[in-house]
């Protein structure tokens, strides 16, 4: 496998750092009976050593080519698809549990498949991802910084984010252009029932226009649904904590 060649359009960079790779597989810590899925397994850098761990593995490779040679590996399940059209319930469904997802996420399209994701978070256990450090430093970013933003708030309200390890470009061949790091997701048990299309667009509208204060943006759609309620729109949204963006959804919702 090691004669692959790197491809740009499905932006691959594969990892190749032993003491980095080992530090990843520790921080999933995969147990016996348990379901995994990897997303983009490529040359199998972490898909073997997670192998040694867990057996039958899931991986999901768009790569015709790695695809192929990963079918050869012993006690590998290969599903062979674009991510951003499997789905994860009826994968869940199959092995009878929930699922924990893991991988090194092509950058150009990290964001459609964390949404993606985020419809089936239902059917996760939990999800540990190799990511841009700046696009992991915005999933877990608090707010009044400039990181916190509307992927922050749009995945914070269902999962809790930690930022666990960050890893250089040297660590990959070819080495990307950025410094990339890995994310642990853990979905609440007990989340906030939400509207999830009113609220995506809420927040969508929140930070369309994130140098000015509220009233610009919200306050103006808010005036749209015939909001009557209290709400402090002379902030900017980087300084609303999710907690404040949720109960206002919730109240929206009622009042339709």
């Amino acid at each position: 496998m090691a004669q692959h060649i790197a491809r740009k359009r499905f932006g691959q960079h594969f990892l190749t750092d032993v003491n980095i790779i080992q530090s990843i597989v520790d921080a999933i810590d995969p147990r016996s009976g348990e379901t995994v899925v990897e997303i983009g397994p490529g040359l199998g850098a972490m898909t073997i050593p997670l192998l040694d761990r867990i057996k039958p593995l899931t991986v999901i490779e768009l790569d015709r080519d790695l695809a192929a040679k990963l079918r050869s590996r012993d006690g590998l399940e290969v599903i062979e698809s674009d991510v951003l059209k499997v789905d994860f319930a009826a994968l869940a469904a199959a092995k009878g549990q929930r699922l924990r997802v893991v991988g090194n996420l092509p950058y150009n399209i990290s964001s459609p498949i964390l949404f993606h994701l985020l419809g089936y978070v239902e059917h996760v256990v939990d999800q540990h991802f190799m990511l841009q450090k700046e696009v992991v430093d915005r999933m877990a970013a608090a707010p009044c910084c400039k990181d916190y933003g509307r992927l922050t708030v749009m995945l914070q309200w269902r999962y809790a984010i930690e930022s666990v390890l960050d890893v250089p470009p040297s660590a990959f061949d070819p080495p990307p252009r950025v410094e990339s790091a890995i994310v642990r997701m853990q979905p609440y048990a007990k989340p906030p029932e939400l509207d999830r299309k009113l609220f995506g667009e809420m927040v969508a509208v929140a930070f369309s226009q994130r140098r000015k204060l509220l009233r610009h943006s919200l306050g103006v759609w808010l005036a749209t649904k015939g909001f009557g309620g209290q709400f402090d729109l002379q902030r900017r949204a980087e300084e609303v904590p999710v907690a404040e963006f949720v109960a206002l959804a919730q109240v929206l919702a009622k009042a339709d």
